[in-house]
């Protein structure tokens, strides 16, 4: 049965079907439960949950029973991979929202970035994870969303009295919550907001609304990227100087490659003058790598996207010019590797866009899936290199990729590029942004898999000052057309 798209559509199905859909909701059976008892997808059941409730929802009368406060043994992040195997139910979080994203990020960020008092900004309430937490953490908080059914369920989620004295603030503030559109911020003054989080959606991944006009989910990627500029001058505008912006964004797949959207939205950001001062990557963990897919990845040698970006921004103190755009970073020069001989490994492949190894055999591991999967050829970057600035070194890797493609010996079908992200001045060079702009029109370049590298054990890693270490690496792959 194709996507229900309207409320005729809707209607041409059984009543008694829809209804039995809603009450077994209404029980609290699992969407996958449903979908296989009544041999529906789960975008027809999505859409039944948007004309029924007006949002994308199991059963927003479904009562929460508040069990504990707080996460225990909570931490804050100190690297830049994070991942939260259990998405977080105290207090009202719930998942029934869906793609909601866990409470453990807007509590880092609120944490990390903000005091008691100050002031949280969510242009994308969704369910209320965002205002939840700043109301728990003694923050002020101001919650939008463009769907009032949004609005209505996170005022519902906010019925709770929190203990004073919970995580020593002295006393809560009740959010406030109302409809408003993310690309006009209207009524909230410039310059009076210390942290803004965000997690909108995008591309159609997930439909949010019954066509609600300026809902961001209805639109194509190129639509979205073009209308977060906008919501990122509004953040801009209404942010504190050196307050911060975070954004949960992922990339989407079409035709069998990735469409970078995460970094185009990136881009926008930086464009509307922020410096960007973490990126982090966040892992999912609802991404099975076994059986049915295990054999789709294989056979139609595509990765199923299991990772999502975390750019946390900054608005400087004063006027400022985007850093890659000057000379002022300098980075290795793009050299050519030929990958040693093949080692056979008793582990299967990695068939996800997180490739998580071993601390001491990372390289070994991620040559052997290269190897197998896509080229013996890998550009990297050498550490004893001669610096560039981001012009050259765009210049410098156009070139290497020429070479290597126009080798009488390449016969490659893929081109896979290492990239690592650093900091300079004190903010983030977004290493694979650079390679995505240096390669984006390349006529025998088709972008094919953004793969996240990360250590497997994470406690290793430290930050030796207040921000996060970086401890991922990036392969961008692209197949060779032409």
């Amino acid at each position: 049965m194709a996507r229900l798209k309207s409320a005729q559509e809707l209607s041409a199905l059984d009543s008694d079907l829809v209804s039995a859909v809603l009450e077994a909701k209404r029980r609290g059976q699992s969407d996958a439960q449903i979908a296989k008892q009544m041999k529906l997808s789960l975008r027809q059941l999505e859409q039944i949950a948007i004309h029924a409730y007006g949002l994308n929802i199991s059963n927003p009368d479904r009562a929460r029973r508040i069990r504990a406060w707080a996460p225990q043994q909570f931490q804050l992040e100190g690297t830049t991979v994070w991942s939260f195997k259990h998405r977080g139910n105290w207090a009202t979080h719930h998942g029934q929202y869906r793609g909601n994203w866990s409470p453990y990020i807007p509590r880092n960020l609120i944490l990390r970035y903000t005091k008691p008092g100050d002031l949280v900004l969510d242009p994308f309430v969704g369910s209320g994870t965002t205002a939840i937490e700043a109301k728990l953490l003694g923050r002020r908080c101001i919650a939008r969303d463009i769907n009032p059914a949004c609005v209505e369920l996170t005022l519902k989620s906010l019925q709770f009295l929190p203990p004073l004295g919970l995580f020593n603030s002295a006393c809560y503030f009740e959010p406030e919550v109302s409809v408003g559109d993310a690309r006009d911020l209207q009524g909230i003054e410039s310059d009076t907001v210390d942290l803004v989080c965000a997690h909108p959606p995008y591309a159609g991944i997930i439909s949010y609304s019954a066509g609600i006009a300026g809902d961001l989910s209805q639109l194509s990627a190129e639509a979205f990227v073009a209308e977060m500029r906008s919501v990122a001058s509004e953040c801009y505008r209404v942010l504190k100087p050196g307050g911060k912006c975070a954004v949960l964004i992922g990339d989407a797949r079409k035709e069998k490659h990735i469409v970078p959207i995460g970094f185009r939205v990136i881009e926008a950001f930086l464009s509307a003058g922020f410096l960007l001062r973490e990126l982090v990557i966040k892992i999912q963990h609802n991404c099975k790598t076994t059986g049915f897919w295990y054999r789709r990845s294989i056979e139609h040698n595509f990765l199923l996207l299991a990772h999502e970006y975390l750019p946390i921004f900054e608005k400087p103190e004063r006027n400022n010019q985007c850093l890659l755009n000057g000379d002022a970073v300098k980075l290795p020069c793009p050299i050519v590797e030929e990958l040693g001989p093949l080692e056979e490994l008793a582990e299967p492949l990695k068939t996800s866009s997180v490739w998580v190894f071993p601390n001491n055999a990372m390289k070994r591991h991620v040559a052997a899936n290269v190897l197998r999967r896509y080229s013996s050829r890998l550009i990297s970057h050498s550490e004893g290199s001669q610096g560039v600035a981001p012009a050259e070194y765009k210049a410098a890797l156009w070139q290497r990729a020429g070479e290597v493609l126009g080798s009488p010996a390449c016969d490659a079908r893929f081109l896979v590029v290492e990239a690592q992200d650093f900091r300079s001045n004190g903010s983030v060079v977004p290493a694979a942004k650079l390679v995505l702009d240096a390669l984006e029109s390349h006529p025998r370049l088709w972008l094919k898999e953004i793969v996240v590298l990360a250590p497997q054990d994470l406690a290793d890693a430290t930050a030796a000052d207040a921000n996060l270490a970086i401890v991922h690496k990036y392969l961008i792959v692209y197949e060779v057309i032409g």
